[in-house]
């Protein structure tokens, strides 16, 4: 899909040692995952799992089926016990106060039938009025102001279930960043999606990225994708097998031993 070593679009020039960008504000600055284990009915799924996951970057998680991104994902949003240590500092290296968290998901599971709109799956999700008792003016405002975040208020009154799979994931990205999340989880949003889609989703990430300073973590199985927009890359295996840029670890022999047999990179 991407050129090997193509530069990412709109990736910032300048930034502090600790991934901020200079000049930005920064509530939430770095998550610290510091040997993280999850232990599920007796089977050891992740085993001493430790990076960084900086504010303005896009951090992606790859590796085979089973390879454990997707428990990762589920300590993080706090799903499943864990041992060992999450933490959530600014920029100064204290705890962050009132982390917000956007978690946008592979899919979507409802009845494409329902006559229910766009507007009125996130005013149901985002306000406390019943959506059955109309939706006012304000929250009409609200909805087309999330929806434009991701460039998608043309489709607030179209029915959920009439969206393409592209289009539903950009909704879906729009509820996950009402209110705007310190930290933005996607795990593996656009899987099935037609590449037309994939793109506009990814191209409206990086933009979020650059514009909002967020922190964002990627489970993907598109290598060309996370060769194109990631800043770092956490090949996983049971643990963490390599980390850095995408060119350190796309080129690295723990690489090619994950996906000797399975098609090389993307």
């Amino acid at each position: 899909m991407t050129t090997p070593q193509t530069a990412r679009p709109g990736a910032p020039k300048l930034r502090h040692p600790d991934g901020c960008h200079g000049g930005s504000p920064c509530g939430l600055c770095r998550i610290e995952i510091d040997h993280l284990s999850v232990t599920l009915g007796g089977q050891k799924l992740l085993h001493d799992v430790s990076l960084h996951v900086h504010c303005g970057e896009l951090t992606a998680l790859i590796g085979a089926n089973g390879a454990g991104k997707t428990t990762l994902l589920r300590a993080l949003l706090g799903q499943i016990e864990y041992t060992g240590a999450v933490r959530h500092l600014t920029q100064d290296g204290r705890p962050a106060a009132a982390v917000r968290t956007g978690y946008v998901p592979q899919q979507l599971e409802f009845d494409r039938s329902s006559p229910v709109t766009v507007t009125d799956f996130l005013a149901g999700a985002i306000g406390r009025r019943p959506v059955f008792l109309g939706v006012g003016r304000a929250m009409r405002a609200r909805v087309g102001e999330a929806l434009s975040r991701t460039h998608c208020e043309a489709l607030a009154d179209r029915p959920l279930g009439a969206l393409s799979g592209g289009e539903l994931q950009r909704v879906l990205l729009a509820l996950a960043l009402t209110p705007q999340p310190d930290l933005l989880i996607l795990d593996e949003p656009v899987s099935g999606v037609d590449p037309n889609g994939l793109e506009a989703f990814y191209r409206t990430v990086d933009e979020l990225r650059r514009t909002n300073h967020m922190a964002i973590l990627l489970v993907s199985h598109d290598l060309g994708v996370v060769e194109r927009y990631a800043d770092r890359v956490v090949l996983m295996q049971g643990g963490v097998v390599k980390q850095g840029s995408p060119e350190v670890v796309f080129d690295s022999p723990e690489f090619a031993a994950v996906f000797s047999g399975r098609g090389g990179r993307a």
